[in-house]
């Protein structure tokens, strides 16, 4: 698709003086527009429609609440292709020790219980978001088990790995019948590729996937790619210190982003998700 003076009506953007292209990630178009005055960032979902940003837009505002996200400042649909206008950020450098306390400080938002107030069925990892007042049950049968029946349809799953994911499951019900979590605001991709920093320094989150969970599974996720230095887990626990034990944890989550990849890219990860569930029941 092309971005014409149609578009630029439809966003409500006056005095356009330069539009392009920009890396959008890998399901959505994206473009830079400038005029005089304002520099916008628009991602554009092509044949979907609005609804297909409901879920970002709901976790953008609601980190913007209590951390730095982009600022949604209007979606829609317009010839059949549904889009989100956000403000355009200049990126520059900044400390890991900041953006681990914007991490933490996003955790700090809590809620009753784990979970969110809708499902997220249309994508190709989805995630079933009932409320629920156990971490084990949320984790166990809204998480794992739904990417299990996803990667069952591929043909990718094993008995051996059933056998694991059988034993890793004991283990988490027996640990979290003793240890409490608080349901924390989770970025829910917690990658490298999704955080940055503005050109004053600001640490900043993007494309998020929220719900209500354990945080460890954030961390666990900065730890599986890497790019995050130890000063980002320095400030992290200055703010909001992790529980006892937390590093040894790490597989347990690693374990969902694993199932992920598998579901998504095939046995690229399957020694890697063998690996983690392995570490899992040894803990």
């Amino acid at each position: 698709m092309r971005l014409n003076k149609a578009w630029f009506q439809e966003l409500g953007i006056d005095n356009v003086k330069d539009f392009a292209p920009v890396s959008g990630g890998d399901i959505n178009l994206a473009f830079k527009i400038s005029t005089n005055d304002e520099n916008y960032f628009l991602k554009v979902q092509p044949k979907n429609d609005e609804t297909f940003f409901d879920h970002e837009i709901e976790g953008l505002n609601l980190i913007n609440e209590v951390a730095n996200a982009p600022k949604p400042i209007k979606s829609g649909t317009f010839e059949r292709n549904g889009y989100l206008l956000m403000n355009y950020l200049e990126f520059g450098e900044g400390s890991q020790k900041d953006l681990g306390k914007m991490v933490a400080k996003m955790h700090e938002k809590h809620a009753p219980q784990f979970g969110l107030d809708h499902n997220i069925e249309n994508a190709k990892n989805p995630k079933i978001n009932t409320w629920q007042d156990n971490w084990s049950d949320f984790y166990i049968n809204q998480r794992l088990n739904v990417l299990v029946e996803q990667i069952k349809k591929h043909g990718d799953w094993t008995v051996y790995r059933q056998s694991l994911m059988n034993r890793f499951q004991t283990k988490i019900r027996e640990y979290y019948a003793d240890h409490k979590v608080e349901p924390s605001l989770m970025h829910g991709d917690l990658w490298n590729g999704n955080v940055g920093f503005q050109a004053d320094g600001t640490p900043i989150l993007f494309d998020p996937d929220v719900f209500y969970g354990n945080r460890e599974m954030d961390i666990a996720m900065t730890v599986l790619f890497g790019g995050f230095s130890q000063d980002f887990y320095d400030g992290y626990n200055e703010e909001y210190p992790l529980d006892e034990g937390w590093e040894l944890r790490v597989p347990w989550y690693q374990t969902y982003y694993l199932l992920a990849h598998v579901n998504l890219f095939g046995e690229n990860y399957g020694t890697s998700l063998e690996s983690a569930l392995q570490q899992s029941v040894d803990l």
